[in-house]
């Protein structure tokens, strides 16, 4: 390229490169990217003088080159594509005309922070050390799709929106596609697309806000995945793809504000899922599906109540951190399991969650519950949840099965109240006893039976193994005395039966 092809704008740039120094147009006055479409031509830089500066610049010995550019408008289309940029660039602050095509571009850094953009096409865009992106605003898609980048990736503070389109080509029932719809399916095109992306360090995210879809699903991201106080809205449809994320470290989203759902299935996170003071909403679907996920710990600590369900199948937690309160109205459960369960709360507010799964009794459920009060040694608290599983499974018995259900739970609440047994087996003692010993029955024989005692005759009733040789000895006479006798022997053994089958279900869930 000739340099006298050049504006005054342009020369500044060309001989700037080659020792790498910064050319800032930002003036005291008229430093936002965003009113960019009304900087005259002292700020203006052709995007065809920018790719032949990046690709057969001028270079200097001794000196290192590198694009450093501030608050100028590129206009035209940059296109790279395929293009390899062995120098580091920054174009910070810089309204463009136009969607840059860096499909396939290799870069040794890329910074485009606090820039003003219509889009962004960078898939399978490879980056050997940072790419920022910083505080850009962007009215387009933002596709990264199968980007590598060996450092770090800055998309904290940026705003993606969709650019205005008054007439969809598909109809205005399409930005209302059903949630579950399959890939490929008829609908919006995602404004953040990083799936299949690989970043070697984190992908650092928090305040980023996203007007449609952000899509994460089979990203690989070696640190952490930061969007704390992250903003992503898509009502109606999925905010944030990320199904089988592998995350080296933590994913933070303290603060996260959502409308739609959060898809996480297959997902894998070995330190914290952490949803501190989220907001989740997406009522009448699913606001959260973490199904099938192996997560260290899952944090919704002082989280708003979810709108919307919350799919947690399969998922395998080391801690669950999130109060009753938090749970939505509808809950997936099944298959979940987890090591710790926080904060402690009574059995009575953890069992209302399990009341509200959608597929109905969930025995795997009860039982994880169970284990988590045992393993912090709250026996108490884990007993009643047997007993309140015990009363769910009752519903679905047969009319006889139920009957028998009643008469355990009554008795010695099906193992899990052993105390029940002992106080009937006192009373209708204190009663017989008391009953015997105003009218005592009579001898069988009398010149050889023991003096009667109305205590042990009552015993000797109750009990079905247990002799004393008072019931032997004396039989009652007719009338109400024969009736207690026959109660009390009938008590007794649905009593004996009940205790051994509840003392047998409690041994058996040691």
């Amino acid at each position: 390229m000739e340099i006298n092809w050049l504006t005054p704008a342009e020369r500044r740039v060309w001989r700037a490169f080659p020792t790498g120094e910064v050319v800032d147009f930002r003036t005291e006055g008229d430093r936002d990217p965003a009113l960019g479409a009304g900087w005259g031509p002292e700020r203006r830089v052709r995007a065809e003088v920018v790719r032949a500066v990046l690709l057969d610049g001028p270079r200097r010995d001794g000196e290192i080159p590198a694009l450093r550019l501030a608050g100028a408008r590129i206009t035209g289309e940059l296109n790279l594509r395929y293009a390899t940029a062995d120098c580091a660039i920054l174009l910070g602050d810089c309204f463009f005309d136009e969607v840059p095509n860096l499909y396939g571009t290799q870069f040794r850094q890329l910074n485009l922070g606090g820039s003003a953009l219509p889009g962004l096409t960078a898939s399978a865009v490879r980056v050997d050390g940072v790419l920022r992106l910083t505080g850009c605003r962007v009215r387009g898609p933002v596709r990264l799709a199968a980007a590598r980048v060996s450092g770090a990736l800055f998309l904290d503070g940026a705003e993606i929106t969709a650019a205005p389109d008054p007439a969809p080509a598909g109809g205005p029932d399409d930005l209302d596609a059903p949630d579950g719809a399959p890939d490929g399916a008829a609908g919006p095109e995602a404004l953040l697309q990083l799936n299949h992306a690989t970043v070697g360090d984190d992908l650092w995210a928090p305040g980023l806000r996203v007007e449609g879809q952000m899509r994460l699903g089979g990203a690989s991201v070696t640190g952490l995945v930061g969007l704390d106080d992250a903003v992503l809205t898509a009502p109606g449809r999925t905010a944030l793809d990320a199904q089988t994320l592998a995350v080296g470290t933590d994913l933070r989203a303290a603060r996260l504000r959502v409308r739609g759902r959060i898809d996480l299935r297959g997902a894998r996170i070995p330190g914290q899922l952490n949803l501190t003071e989220a907001r989740l909403s997406q009522p009448g679907g699913v606001a959260l599906r973490a199904s099938s996920c192996v997560v260290g710990e899952l944090w919704l600590r002082a989280a708003a109540p979810v709108e919307g369900s919350v799919n947690l199948r399969r998922s395998q937690l080391e801690l669950l951190h999130v109060a009753p309160e938090v749970w939505p109205e509808r809950v997936h459960l099944d298959g979940l399991t987890y090591g710790t369960l926080a904060p402690h709360e009574s059995a009575e507010r953890r069992l209302a969650v399990l009341e509200r799964d959608v597929d109905g009794y969930v025995p795997y459920a009860y039982e994880q519950l169970t284990a988590s009060y045992r393993r912090i040694g709250d026996d108490a608290a884990a007993r009643t949840v047997q007993l309140a599983k015990q009363r769910r499974q009752r519903r679905g018995l047969a009319w006889y099965a139920r009957l028998w259900g009643h008469v355990q739970d009554l008795t010695v609440g099906y193992g899990f109240r052993p105390m029940r047994a002992v106080t009937w087996m006192l009373s209708l003692l204190a009663v017989a006893s008391a009953a015997y010993a105003v009218r005592r029955p009579r001898p069988l024989k009398a010149d050889e039976s023991p003096d009667f005692n109305p205590v042990f005759y009552s015993l000797d009733l109750l009990l079905p193994i247990i002799d004393f040789g008072q019931e032997r000895a004396f039989t009652p006479e007719g009338g109400w005395h024969q009736g207690l006798s026959y109660v009390l022997i009938i008590t007794g053994w649905i009593l004996a039966t009940t205790v051994i089958a509840g003392v047998t279900r409690a041994v058996s869930r040691q």
